[in-house]
């Protein structure tokens, strides 16, 4: 029974063996591509939320690719220093406008005038 057993495991390793590798008709199994970064980030536009969402890294035997992470986080890097230098541009401008709107509201409201027309406190107003 022992050997019966012995000799049937070593029948179906060998049949998975043939099947795994080709068979009788000698072709072996085809070269594995590597795993690439298929849907890399838009170079055509600035990155969205969505397309970082989408994005799905490809893996080795050892983890990611080294090469295509370093990208991602360049592209990434780039884009929120861009958008860095953007925001304290406009930050920049606004500032600037509520100084002269602040500055414009304290010259209508200077001592000894009345409103914004420089009209004095004795002063009859136009007569309509």
């Amino acid at each position: 029974m022992f050997w019966f057993l012995l000799v049937a495991l070593v029948v179906v390793v060998a049949a998975v063996t043939l099947v795994v590798v080709g068979g009788d008709d000698g072709v072996a199994l085809p070269e594995a591509q590597p795993d690439r970064l298929h849907d890399p980030l838009p170079a055509d536009r600035p990155v969205a939320r969505a397309d970082v969402d989408r994005l799905r890294l490809p893996v080795q035997v050892r983890g990611y690719r080294m090469t295509d992470v370093d990208d991602v986080l360049g592209r990434l890097g780039a884009e929120i220093a861009e958008r860095d230098a953007r925001i304290a541009e406009l930050e920049a401008a606004l500032a600037g406008a509520q100084a002269t709107a602040m500055g414009r509201a304290s010259a209508a409201e200077e001592p000894g005038t009345d409103g914004p027309r420089g009209e004095q406190p004795g002063e009859p107003g136009p007569r309509s």
